[in-house]
């Protein structure tokens, strides 16, 4: 491994890069698997198999989880820096990594979020389309399995495939494709992100993504939705003190 791109920290089990945001882009761009576990989902590596095992064999994960740093700081007295989904995809658009267009495969939620996310796309001079997108549908629990896609993936060939899903499905569905393609795309899964951009989620300032408040716009903006899901990721404390670098005990179903 390049030395430069040596600094991890296992958490939870979990193999976190604590590099810094343009080193995890670079290592990103190399291929393969890249997830962004914030605190809600990150509770789920308890009783989510799935969802456990896509993580544990990810190729990068990124440090998204403000809560999560700030609790591995009281408990270690060591410092990582925290990597956004948010901050990890401006840096794609920065770098111009996301084109040609016949190089990227998004794959979006809805057809409402894909037409938001592409006009926007458009303004910031990209031509992609909605043959440039994927509808995902519905996926149960479990491992996931979708040929149409895999089929789509494997006639494309992208160089790298942007997962805009929920934390949870977009992470087992990345251990799906890396798992089913004979070449080795950069498999992004950063979730809501773009739509803080676009405007498919509440807008949150560079300031309150720097300073870990992402999630209280998000309150704000949808109570209702928000609140219980961030309060479910208070179980993150209890986890983390008692399983510290080690991976959680799963509970029996």
């Amino acid at each position: 491994m390049n030395p430069q791109f040596s600094s991890y920290q296992k958490i939870l089990g979990v193999n976190f890069f604590t590099g810094s945001a343009e080193q995890a882009v670079q290592i990103g761009l190399r291929g393969g698997l890249v997830v962004v576990p914030a605190a809600p989902a990150l509770v789920e590596l308890q009783t989510n198999e799935s969802y456990r095992e896509a993580v544990f064999n990810a190729d990068l994960a990124i440090t998204d989880s403000g809560l999560m740093v700030l609790v591995w700081r009281i408990l270690t007295g060591k410092k990582l820096e925290r990597v956004s989904g948010l901050k990890y995809l401006k840096l794609l658009f920065d770098l111009k990594a996301l084109s040609p267009r016949e190089s990227v495969l998004w794959i979006m939620p809805t057809a409402a979020a894909r037409d938001q996310n592409l006009a926007w796309l458009r303004s910031q001079g990209y031509d992609f389309t909605a043959e440039d997108c994927y509808l995902a549908p519905n996926y149960s629990a479990g491992k996931i399995v979708d040929d149409a896609l895999v089929a789509l993936v494997t006639k494309r060939r992208p160089k790298n495939i942007v997962v805009c899903l929920g934390g949870g499905t977009q992470e087992r569905l990345g251990l799906m494709l890396k798992r089913a393609c004979d070449f080795r795309p950069g498999i992004h899964c950063i979730g809501a992100a773009i739509g803080f951009l676009t405007g498919n989620q509440v807008h949150i300032p560079t300031w309150a993504d720097k300073f870990f408040l992402g999630w209280l716009f998000r309150c704000f903006s949808e109570p209702g939705k928000f609140i219980p899901r961030y309060w479910k990721a208070f179980q993150l404390v209890p986890m983390m003190i008692r399983f510290r670098e080690n991976p959680p005990t799963l509970a029996a179903s």
